[in-house]
């Protein structure tokens, strides 16, 4: 059984890593060093999208869902398989940026400062999917955030919320994204931005104590494992 599972997982390797258009020509492999990690996730994702398979039986038909699951997982193959090639010399070895670019496509990010918008959009995500939350997501966390702040500000801060959520929700539907990640540093305001897009979306919550210092390669490894 062992040896059918991996032979299986032998054969959507090669399809998996065939070339993406017609004129891409692989080149001869060069000296390189195997990525061993990256390696056993492909074999994972592989072994993973094989019980597709099984769990379809007899038709091998998938529903709306099931087939984002699968092409997901195959998609993920395809990339570290990619990566891997590309550390022979066989393909050419995408940018970081184009890497970021491709991998945040169904992304939404959701910050708390301008300049964190500015350095991500740098780092190769698309500028119309970055979102700036200069407020909490409900008004009585305002409350915690200043205690002391007038019942009489809370109604501009009100309408405020209203438009970030609304822009989270147009641009939601409009670009087609699927995920939502606030990205974050540990202050009160932001953790509170935090929990209640994870409440609200079912967002994915990272919090780095400088976000100023984040490289492209730590982001683009951040958001792959989304």
């Amino acid at each position: 059984m062992e040896k059918l599972r991996l032979h299986q997982a032998q054969m959507l390797i090669e399809e998996a890593g065939k070339s993406k258009t017609a004129g891409e020509k692989f080149r001869t492999p060069q000296e390189g060093e195997i990525n061993v990690e990256l390696f056993r996730e492909v074999l994972d994702e592989l072994i993973e999208a094989e019980e597709f398979i099984y769990s379809s039986r007899p038709s091998h038909k998938l529903n709306n869902s099931e087939a984002k699951l699968f092409c997901d997982k195959i998609l993920n193959v395809r990339s570290k398989i990619d990566s891997i090639l590309s550390d022979f010399g066989v393909i050419e070895k995408e940018s970081v940026e184009e890497e970021i670019k491709k991998l945040s496509e169904g992304l939404l990010i959701l910050t708390s400062k301008g300049n964190f918008r500015k350095m991500i959009s740098k780092f190769g995500v698309d500028s119309q999917r970055i979102i700036v939350a200069g407020v909490p997501l409900e008004v009585e966390d305002m409350k915690i955030i200043n205690p002391k702040i007038p019942d009489a500000a809370l109604g501009a801060i009100s309408k405020k919320i209203e438009h970030v959520k609304n822009d989270i929700n147009r641009k939601m539907d409009s670009l087609n994204l699927e995920k939502i990640l606030v990205i974050i540093e540990p202050d009160k305001a932001s953790e509170l931005l935090g929990e209640r897009a994870k409440e609200i979306y079912n967002a994915n919550v990272v919090a780095l104590d400088n976000l100023k210092d984040l490289t492209p390669h730590e982001f683009k490894n951040l958001i792959s494992r989304l």
